[in-house]
């Protein structure tokens, strides 16, 4: 898990009830899409990202501030037995080091830099949130930032980072897009694999198998992709990115696609 390509979500640990449901519907959305979502467990944000990644039946991993044997927040117990059953727990500190302030700053560096980017859903000027944000930057990573009412104090945080140039996002695949260049190094790997395992590869999601039984070998047309799948086109344009980043799809002129991986004769 280590080694897939991460995302980071953090935010506000008090955040608003929208702030919440972004996070949790943002990081199930880039779960399904393969993206491993990376946060610290924290109150608030962090939680509702790990949580969304476990219901959508991904990926997640949690970057402690203290050592493996110390659960922080207590409350956060049966998040931290989930996390550990479906996904995996790190730290950089020694069993038995307690939740002292400091680290939780320092390990901030190990969340931002695991990951292709971070995205911050909520923030006040003085979130621990920006200071993600900055390491991801110093780090060459992606930074992404969730616009918000201008009388939503946890919204200036993430509007000063869109001003600093922080990417602004308003769906799931405005994210998968700006990726797109550095995860076409995962399609790479995946075009050079056997038949069978790329076939045992496919997207487990229902949506995602509707549309790949759908497409052609020969190119497809977008407008028959929808009248075939019922799906809008704004959703197939983020599914079709995502199977092309995986190497199963392929863009031809005139936006059209065609599907690549030929599943082996039984």
């Amino acid at each position: 898990m280590l080694g897939s390509p991460q995302l980071a979500i953090v935010g506000s640990r008090n955040p608003s009830g929208e702030g919440r449901r972004n996070a949790e519907e943002f990081a199930a959305y880039l779960a399904r899409c393969g993206l491993t979502i990376t946060s610290g467990m924290a109150l608030g944000i962090d939680s509702a990202s790990h949580r969304g990644a476990l219901k959508a039946g991904g990926a997640t991993l949690a970057v402690w501030g203290t050592g493996l044997d110390k659960v922080y927040p207590p409350a956060h117990r049966e998040l931290a037995e989930q996390i550990a059953a479906h996904g995996l727990i790190v730290s950089e500190y020694t069993p038995g080091t307690p939740p002292l302030p400091h680290n939780f700053p320092r390990r901030n560096r190990l969340i931002s830099g695991l990951s292709v980017g971070t995205l911050v859903v909520e923030a006040n000027q003085s979130s621990g949130s920006l200071i993600t944000a900055r390491l991801a930057s110093e780090q060459g990573r992606e930074v992404f930032a969730i616009p918000g009412s201008i009388h939503n104090p946890l919204a200036r945080g993430c509007h000063r980072l869109i001003r600093e140039g922080a990417k602004l996002v308003e769906s799931a695949g405005d994210i998968l897009e700006e990726l797109a260049p550095l995860l076409k190094l995962e399609a790479a790997a995946a075009e050079q694999a056997p038949a069978a395992t790329q076939a045992a590869a496919e997207p487990d999601d229902p949506e995602y198998r509707l549309l790949l039984n759908s497409l052609d070998y020969a190119p497809t047309s977008v407008d028959a992709l929808v009248e075939r799948t019922g799906l809008t086109p704004d959703v197939l344009s983020s599914m079709l990115l995502m199977l092309e980043l995986q190497g199963l799809v392929e863009a031809a002129p005139g936006g059209h696609y065609s599907r690549v991986n030929k599943r082996p004769a039984s």
